[in-house]
């Protein structure tokens, strides 16, 4: 992984992308999948320009070329780690389909409002080559290459997990990780050079839980509750953190930006904790929980108490703010890390939830009193199902939410989310003492797709992200 020049793609140090161009558009994957709704999936072009006579507007949309795939998430095929490279550009976007296993490549560059699609990687070839299927999570690496997190075999099987390199055209090239060193399972992962370590979290085998949610399963050990830390860039897995019951489903992770640090933070989804990971005196990695969300006790549910229920985290690139979201609970939460030890919460907002008003969930306090959330109507729109993909400006200073996890998962916990379609959301950040407040002049409404109602995740922009990029 060589040193990189000074001409190309990204950003020479996270400070200096902070006073990067502001935004003007972002890509976001839209789901047909699972809605009972035969169309293709799409990359729909949102104008975030305020200053545009078609801001708050969907002003494109790319479909793929097949039905059934279930866009999930997205990177670059170039970025920070390879600033400076002048045969490097951010050109490509990249786009696993957790479901059918392929992987398609969109070009950005010929017309970055209306891009179009480059290459499919098919699901054949992935599979033949290397067992892997059911692509999720794509960093680039300074060598050209592009990894993808894969979460089984072509059964579902979480043994033939691990990670696909494919090379600088897009051809499949093999598994990342040496032989025999695959992860127990697999989800997301994030690479820190400086301290040649990459660490991956894990969900759990595609045949638990693209078929919903069942407690049971959890009781069963069918979820995982591990990070894998490998040796960075050779692929040996050194070591395995356990994350006990405190750390059940360990989904999102992320290092802190500046690449002398040695500590991130990963959401454990299913236990409602964010558990901090870093490095020890003797090389070796630990883990503590930094942050606990309480369950609710609640009526009118299938249980008696409501997780929060963490889906997606993020930090600012200066490393200040952790933002993370509660899918179940509603609310989009902002804490201060300069004492990662200690983060203190400084921002939060209820944007959905099943405890919101109008709901029949109702949350039960220890006296025995009932309450719930205050959840704005913005543009006339009642917010649906809950918050669950974020991502935050260069600046800091703007957060978007989508509100869709997984078709399979969005009809069992928010029926009318597929009914209605998703939303986009615009949250105006407080950079100085913390605080969210939710834009009312932004309201994308997926549910008045002209194919139908679609579902929305996860969001990139064009040039790049605290989600995409990382520093070497």
């Amino acid at each position: 992984m060589g040193c990189c020049k000074r001409t190309g793609p990204g950003y020479a140090t996270p400070l200096e992308a902070m006073s990067g161009p502001k935004e003007t558009i972002i890509y976001v994957n839209c789901i047909y999948n699972g809605t009972g709704r035969k169309k293709p999936d799409f990359l729909a072009t949102v104008d975030v320009d305020p200053n545009s006579p078609t801001y708050s507007k969907v002003i494109h949309r790319l479909s793929m070329p097949y039905i059934g795939d279930e866009l999930h998430h997205s990177g670059w095929n170039a970025c920070s780690s390879c600033h400076g490279d002048p045969s490097t550009t951010r050109r490509f976007l990249i786009l696993p389909s957790v479901v059918s296993g392929r992987v398609y490549v969109i070009d950005t560059q010929k017309n970055p409002k209306a891009p179009s699609l480059h290459k499919v990687v098919e699901s054949e070839d992935i599979v033949e080559k290397t067992g892997l299927a059911y692509p999720h999570s794509s960093h680039c690496l300074a060598s050209g290459d592009i990894m993808i997190s894969c979460l089984g075999d072509k059964d579902g099987n979480a043994k033939g997990n691990g990670f696909l390199l494919l090379d600088s055209e897009f051809n499949v090239k093999g598994r990342w990780e040496k032989p025999g060193h695959s992860p127990l399972f697999s989800y997301d992962f994030w690479y820190q050079p400086r301290h040649k370590t990459m660490i991956g979290s894990s969900l759990g085998a595609p045949a638990t839980f693209t078929r919903g949610f069942n407690i049971q399963h959890v009781k069963d050990g069918l979820y995982a509750r591990h990070l894998h830390v490998y040796s960075w860039p050779d692929g040996e897995l050194k070591q395995t953190l356990d994350l006990g019951e405190t750390g059940l489903t360990p989904l999102e992770m992320r290092f802190l930006h500046d690449p002398c640090k040695d500590t991130g933070y990963v959401g454990c989804a299913y236990t409602s904790n964010i558990v901090r990971f870093f490095k020890t005196e003797d090389g070796s990695w630990s883990h503590e929980v930094a942050i606990s969300v309480k369950p609710l006790k609640v009526q009118n549910w299938i249980l008696p108490e409501l997780p929060g229920f963490i889906t997606d985290i993020l930090i600012s690139i200066d490393d200040r703010f952790l933002y993370f979201i509660n899918w179940l609970q509603g609310d989009i939460r902002q804490y201060n890390i300069e004492d990662p030890k200690n983060p203190v919460l400084v921002g939060q907002v209820y944007v959905g939830g099943l405890v919101q008003k109008g709901s029949p969930v109702v949350a039960v306090t220890e006296d025995g009193k009932t309450w719930q959330s205050d959840v704005p109507e913005i543009q006339g729109h009642r917010l649906r199902g809950g918050p669950n993909m974020i991502q935050l400006s260069l600046d800091g200073k703007r957060l978007y939410a989508t509100n869709s996890l997984f078709s399979t998962w969005d009809r069992q916990f928010y029926p009318e989310l597929v009914e209605k379609g998703s939303h986009m959301l615009q949250i105006d950040v407080d950079t100085v003492k913390g605080g969210l407040k939710i834009n009312p002049n932004f309201f994308i409404d997926f549910g008045a797709e002209p194919d139908g109602p679609c579902m929305a995740h996860e969001m990139r922009y064009p040039g790049g992200d605290c989600t995409s990029d990382i520093w070497i």
